[in-house]
């Protein structure tokens, strides 16, 4: 790990000193080749010798944005039914083999759903390119030849069960889905969480959910990155033996309109009677420019601006001079099409009271409004700078380099983007953050959600949620 952590640091420190002392981040350069099959897939090639290391990565171009009133849960489902079983691939046998052969489940063999694509990776050893290759073009071309009723029902099953542990039995556990359904309105892509509905999971059926595999899992609408340790002329003879024979899927169709208003226009404050709550939380969103909007960075910057680390104006005041809150974040939900959102959330003391946390945190985020000064945007920006380069330390994974080579051609149609993405936060000025917060960290523009803990006795005599209106 040590060695290639040096090798991605060098390509970084390329362009010397001077770039340090302009204040502006040095050179990042991540080579690689790319080629398009006959069927539409996309394949992206990176090397680097550096350790007997690969990744191969796929990414599908659909999340649950994708998906159509009634029919949600769909990408998400698939990620389970990917992983049981194909016409060569016996149930269980993707992570057997891969095991077998040097990967690990989960860390490096996995796969992740969000509301703009899919990913299915492997990082294995590099004499064992060719098992991934295979086994990732055999589900890819084959997997709805076994798809059945019984291992439908099987992980819908477990998609419920997730839901119920992740969502319905976790404290605070309904929050982003609360806060999504506020941000954008009624029947937008994004409003739906990625888990879906679980009336709608309960619906399908086999021939609704081999439609959807056929329509959005197919070569050409695919990017599939092979990184690391590899030989590329020997990997191309792979990919074309195992991905060039299956068809071209149908034309997917358009993405609904993505477009909302700047400012949702409203006000909106839930409040939710929390049995599972050990203490209050209080999360708080606001509507911004989507990742694919050229200030996604300032938004980047303007969550790590408030809210990141023990230095920051959130922790400064809630956890140390006011003591009411134990933990406080912000983030960015990185949404590509249309906007994006951005939470920021306060979890506070034991027997503490919800609504003074409410306000504290209120009071904070208005405080911010075109208030951002230069040591927080410098400090934000160190921080994504880190983040950054610290996931090219890995060769698969989330922000790994094949990773991010598969976002740039995905969101940008540019693999390129990997090395763009530390010059746009430079572009980012003081002036930016604080017109982008005038504009957007404004009332009209958030959602509050207030988990008020109570306790389990008396619980069933609560209503489980109740909605105010605007304040």
């Amino acid at each position: 790990m040590r060695l290639r952590y040096l090798a991605v640091s060098l390509l970084v420190v390329a362009a010397g000193t001077a770039a340090a002392q302009a204040g502006k981040s040095p050179e990042l350069r991540i080579d690689y080749t790319m080629e398009t099959l006959p069927n539409g897939l996309t394949v992206v090639y990176h090397v680097d010798h550096t350790t007997p290391v690969a990744a191969v990565l796929l990414w599908y171009n659909v999340g649950s944005k994708m998906e159509r009133p009634g029919k949600t849960g769909f990408a998400h489902l698939f990620e389970h039914m990917m992983f049981q079983g194909s016409k060569n691939v016996a149930k269980g046998q993707h992570f057997a083999l891969l095991e077998a052969a040097g990967g690990r489940a989960g860390a490096d063999i996995n796969g992740t759903t969000d509301n703009d694509r899919t990913n299915y990776f492997e990082q294995i050893p590099s004499n064992q390119v060719e098992l991934a290759l295979w086994l990732e073009s055999d589900r890819m071309g084959t997997l709805t030849q076994t798809l059945t009723q019984e291992k439908l029902d099987n992980q819908r099953e477990v998609v419920k069960n997730e839901r119920r542990q992740s969502y319905d039995n976790q404290p605070y556990g309904t929050a982003n889905e609360k806060i999504e359904e506020a941000i954008f309105p009624p029947g937008h892509p994004y409003q739906h969480d990625v888990i879906g509905s679980m009336a709608d999971l309960s619906a399908a059926s086999v021939d609704d959910v081999k439609t959807f595999f056929n329509t959005y899992y197919a070569p050409n609408n695919a990017v599939l990155v092979i990184a690391g340790d590899i030989d590329v002329p020997q990997v191309k003879q792979w990919v074309a033996k195992y991905f060039g024979p299956i068809p071209r899927g149908p034309k997917v169709p358009p993405l609904a309109n993505m477009a909302v208003p700047a400012v949702v226009g409203r006000e909106q404050r839930i409040v939710v009677n929390d049995s599972l709550a050990p203490a209050p939380g209080v999360f708080v969103a606001y509507r911004m420019p989507a990742t694919k909007d050229p200030r996604g960075p300032v938004v980047d910057l303007l969550a790590d601006a408030i809210a990141n680390g023990k230095s920051s104006r959130l922790y400064e005041t809630l956890v140390r001079q006011q003591q009411i809150a134990t933990q406080v974040f912000g983030y960015d939900w990185n949404l590509a099409d249309g906007a994006d959102m951005l939470s920021f959330g306060a979890i506070g003391k034991p027997g503490a009271n919800a609504d003074s946390l409410a306000r504290a945190l209120l009071a904070v985020l208005d405080g911010s409004t075109g208030a951002v000064t230069q040591t927080e945007l410098d400090r934000a920006r160190a921080t994504e700078r880190f983040r950054f380069i610290n996931g090219l330390q890995t060769m698969g994974g989330f922000g790994g380099r094949a990773d991010r080579l598969a976002e740039g051609w995905t969101f940008f149609h540019d693999p390129n983007h990997v090395n763009k993405k530390l010059g746009e936060y430079d572009r980012v000025t003081l002036a930016d953050i604080n017109k982008l917060s005038r504009e957007r960290l404004v009332p009209i523009n958030r959602v509050t959600a207030v988990y008020v803990p109570v306790k389990k006795a008396t619980a069933s005599a609560t209503p489980a949620a109740s909605a105010e209106g605007s304040r």
